[in-house]
């Protein structure tokens, strides 16, 4: 796509210019140059969106799910088709490296292999006879149309931990991507469009606040699907709620992993390494502070201070490249003024990513991997979510004190502990009060047929995307009771 490319909406089947008039630039952060531009939606438009996915619900509901999973099918073999162009979209628009992107891509193709047995998990039950010639059933049955708010960190994963459910279920899906990276869901809504996909089943519009208010306002929505920060994902739960839909919102997280004297410090520091600086920090997953044990403090340390050292950053196309650049000008002043106040907060930088650049690519938006030691547990640094590539040292006598950390946040999205202890384990897991749990592991990433669990502050809602979650988000139950006058004839 060239810098004159201007991109449209998806709705009913067509591609639309927007009549709105307000557009933005979306920018490549590793070169400061514009792409494309992207329209901002109006309530009109997504009024439009909303009745042109009504008008297709009422056919879309009555396809067998069988005839529905195929079009997902098609829809994974020209995602696998265009696997790399599609990854490097990501990265261009994103900024995040190349293998980033295909790992990322790679897990949203995961949940439309998984949303393929749509037929199996959309069953419900049933029993003969629960009173004399009455027989009872429970029925799944979707919902209507829905819409999905999606972030910029994940815009070829995220889309897709929805999409494929709310469709396979036998619903109308809504997709609103982040502005700042509308190219990678082109790419989903034109795979669809070759997929042959009916008209109104998957549509997209883009914006900003007017349209994502006029989506969760609508009569016409049942249900809106989140993920970004926790204050707009509270905003939009309760938005929502107010209006009636059911809802899911993934908000923020600042996560912490555990390291213990007999973990293997080697393994742990790489692991972390990736975690923290992996999608240069901008991920709801990421550690963004590591608290040691004993006598894990000294060697852990050095080993995460050469790691911070020799991370290579870089343009994410570079297949050397181990980061790459944050998304926006606006989000590198922050984590470098983040920095600043941990510092004068008691902090010691012991690597310091501010103020550098990478060689050709100067305009972009970069932040070197940074380390912070001594990092007070009730500081700015340990209550707030960086979303960048800063990890902040906390040293503890013992494991108890450590869960107790954990616990005594407003998050809950992930927890890790390195260790060969099983009872350490088995403590940890049971004690630590965050939605999903890594054991040497530094991104406890849920399977596709696992919720992507998150608590606290990280998630506002009570069914999560992915798996069964997703399914039973994205359908509601009918229970039917009855009787039929043959057998009441014969019983009386």
């Amino acid at each position: 796509m060239s810098s004159t490319t201007e991109l449209k909406h998806f709705i009913g089947g067509t591609w639309d210019s927007s009549q709105a008039g307000e557009t933005l630039r979306v920018i490549n952060p590793a070169t400061g140059n514009a792409m494309s531009t992207v329209p901002m939606a109006s309530s009109v438009e997504v009024d439009l969106a909303v009745r042109k996915g009504l008008d297709a619900f009422q056919e879309w509901r009555r396809t067998p799910v069988t005839e529905r999973m195929q079009y997902l099918f098609i829809f994974r073999e020209l995602l696998e088709e265009n696997f790399e162009e599609i990854a490097r979209t990501i990265t261009r628009e994103c900024g995040k490296t190349i293998v980033e992107s295909r790992g990322e891509l790679r897990r949203g193709i995961e949940n439309v292999e998984v949303a393929c047995g749509m037929p199996s998990l959309i069953q419900g039950y049933n029993n003969e006879d629960v009173a004399s010639g009455i027989d009872e059933h429970m029925i799944r049955q979707p919902l209507g149309v829905v819409a999905a708010i999606t972030p910029f960190n994940f815009p070829g994963m995220i889309p897709l931990w929805f999409l494929p459910y709310a469709i396979a279920a036998g619903n109308c899906f809504i997709l609103k991507p982040s502005e700042k990276v509308p190219q990678t869901s082109t790419w989903l809504m034109q795979l669809l469009e070759v997929a042959a996909l009916p008209r109104g089943v998957v549509q997209m519009v883009h914006g900003g606040k007017e349209a994502v208010d006029a989506l969760i306002e609508h009569p016409g929505t049942r249900a809106v699907s989140f993920v970004g920060s926790t204050r707009i994902a509270r905003y939009v739960y309760a938005k929502a709620a107010k209006h009636g839909k059911r809802v899911q919102c993934q908000g923020g997280a600042n996560n912490v992993a555990v390291i213990l004297e007999d973990a293997e410090m080697e393994m742990t520091s790489e692991i972390l390494a990736d975690s923290a600086f992996g999608c240069a920090g901008q991920r709801c997953l990421a550690n963004s502070l590591a608290v040691t044990v004993g006598g894990a403090r000294d060697p852990f340390t050095e080993a995460m201070a050469e790691a911070s050292r020799t991370r290579k950053v870089g343009h994410g196309l570079k297949e050397d490249s181990e980061m790459g650049p944050v998304i926006t000008p606006e989000s590198q002043a922050m984590i470098e003024k983040m920095v600043g106040v941990s510092e004068k907060e008691g902090a010691r930088i012991l690597v310091d990513g501010r103020g550098k650049t990478v060689d050709g690519f100067r305009n972009g938006n970069w932040v070197f991997p940074t380390l912070m030691d001594h990092v007070d547990p009730d500081s700015t640094l340990a209550k707030t979510e960086v979303f960048g590539p800063v990890l902040g040292l906390i040293h503890t006598a013992d494991l108890d004190h450590a869960i107790a950390l954990i616990n005594s946040g407003t998050y809950g999205n992930m927890a890790c502990l390195f260790t060969r202890s099983g009872a350490a384990a088995r403590q940890f897991r049971y004690e630590a009060n965050a939605g999903n749990i890594g054991i040497n592991l530094g991104v406890a990433a849920p399977m596709p047929f696992y919720p992507f669990s998150g608590w606290k502050d990280s998630f506002f809602g009570s069914l999560h995307a992915q798996g069964k979650h997703g399914v039973e988000f994205y359908t509601q139950t009918k229970v039917v009771i009855e009787r039929w006058p043959s057998i009441w004839s014969r019983k009386f």
